[in-house]
């Protein structure tokens, strides 16, 4: 067995790796790399894309998903394997991002029947048999709705057993609104993990929303503004949840048409909520719709929302504020002092959001970085999870974190 690194292998975003077993070509993920993250061309990959038989996905960022249609532009086709969740929300993000590209709409259209045709949506924890006997099991990664970790068995030569490796994906947090807690994992030969946050602990996320609403209330006394970048999945609907438990009496909206889209999704989508969320919901209290909850689809929309007087709060792509509407609200508002600018997310190195959070970017708004909104496991969370396994891996590999978050977790873990 030979496993590739393609991209996030010493950074966080691009996430792509590559399997060669038994005669098969496996990808786990095929992600979009942002900022200074570096990109491999589909020439210069270990296989041609043709040749590779099944695609995983272990959840439906961007940043793990965003190349697929340019993968199959290169000659893929062969089966797209997730689960449920994670097939119903990969249509609408991927459309979004070939928006951004050169395709027509016609083309994009296309593209979005194809790769319906190739996908497949699988039940968590039950096990699955591939050609050549490999077999895969996904469990609850804790990070966005569908988001899983995979657990391979891959065949072992005469009188010898079976290889286990483990994709870890994006591991959450527990605790997590909506989410239910990340599964714990089997015992594995090979565990390649995840580390964007392996050098750090977040703060305690019993205690940020009262953190929130303590910055909030400071934040808005001015009747200023308060942006928050947030990705369109997961992050946004998130804060939904926790605004409506805080019930900060300001108009809150949600500028992004795919973040709109994607709340409508998790709505629809209450079996994969957790105990809390159901609970909620069962008593009337739907966990993410609130009064003074405000949708701005159409641009035109947006347009007016720059001239908006606060107290408001407005959250809008992107996440790391490479685009999408959350450009132009900086655009205005940096400038007035009145305003606040929360970061929830982690941020890119070479990104925009990575310069302002670390003041290389000029700012007379008041800038904010809240670390226990990460949907990224700590250092802790993550060492408990390895901790978990009922035996210890025979190797860990880890992928997806810049290196000195690598250096800091593989001394935790002792690797």
């Amino acid at each position: 067995m030979k496993i590739n690194h393609i991209g996030a292998k010493s950074c966080v975003t691009g996430s792509c790796h590559l399997i060669q077993a038994a005669e098969v070509n496996l990808l786990v993920d095929c992600g979009i790399a942002q900022g200074h993250d570096p990109v491999l061309p589909f020439d210069q990959w270990p296989v041609p894309p043709a040749t590779v038989d099944y695609l995983f996905l272990t959840h439906a960022h961007i940043d793990h998903t965003g190349r697929v249609p340019d993968l199959i532009d290169a000659g893929f086709a062969g089966e797209i394997l997730c689960t449920h969740a994670t097939k119903a929300l990969l249509s609408p993000m991927l459309r979004d991002a070939m928006s951004f590209s050169d395709r027509s709409d016609t083309a994009v259209r296309a593209m979005e029947a194809r790769i319906d045709d190739l996908s497949w949506g699988f039940e968590l924890y039950d096990t699955f048999t591939l050609k050549s006997n490999i077999t895969f099991t996904l469990k609850n990664a804790g990070h966005i709705l569908g988001s899983c970790f995979i657990q391979f068995s891959f065949p072992g030569g005469p009188g010898s057993a079976p290889t286990r490796v483990t994709f870890s994906g994006d591991l959450g947090c527990r605790h997590t609104p909506i989410l239910p807690d990340p599964d714990l994992p089997d015992s594995c030969d090979l565990l390649i993990l995840e580390s964007t946050y392996g050098d750090r602990n977040h703060e305690n996320r019993a205690d940020r929303q009262a953190a929130l609403a303590k910055a909030l209330d400071h934040a808005l006394s001015d009747s200023g503004i308060v942006y928050i970048p947030a990705f369109a999945l997961g992050r946004t609907q998130e804060l939904i949840y926790e605004l409506d438990r805080i019930n900060p009496g300001v108009p809150v909206f949600i500028d992004s048409p795919l973040g709109v889209e994607i709340t409508r999704l998790y709505q629809d989508m209450d079996d994969c909520w957790d105990k809390e969320a159901k609970t909620l919901k069962a008593a009337g209290d739907h966990p993410i719709r609130f009064k003074h909850l405000y949708a701005v689809e159409r641009f035109k929309d947006h347009r007016r929302l720059l001239d908006l007087k606060g107290p408001a709060i407005i959250i809008a792509g992107s996440g790391m504020c490479t685009g999408g509407r959350i450009v132009n609200h900086l655009k205005h508002g940096l400038d007035d002092p009145k305003n606040d600018l929360f970061f929830v997310g982690y941020q890119a190195a070479g990104t925009p959001g990575r310069a302002i959070l670390e003041g290389r970017t000029p700012s007379k708004a008041a800038i904010h970085g809240l670390t226990g909104y990460s949907a990224h496991a700590d250092q802790q969370t993550l060492a408990a999870w390895v901790a978990a396994m009922p035996d210890p891996p025979g190797e860990i590999r880890l992928v997806h974190g810049e290196p000195k978050a690598q250096t800091a977790l593989a001394k935790r873990l002792n690797t």
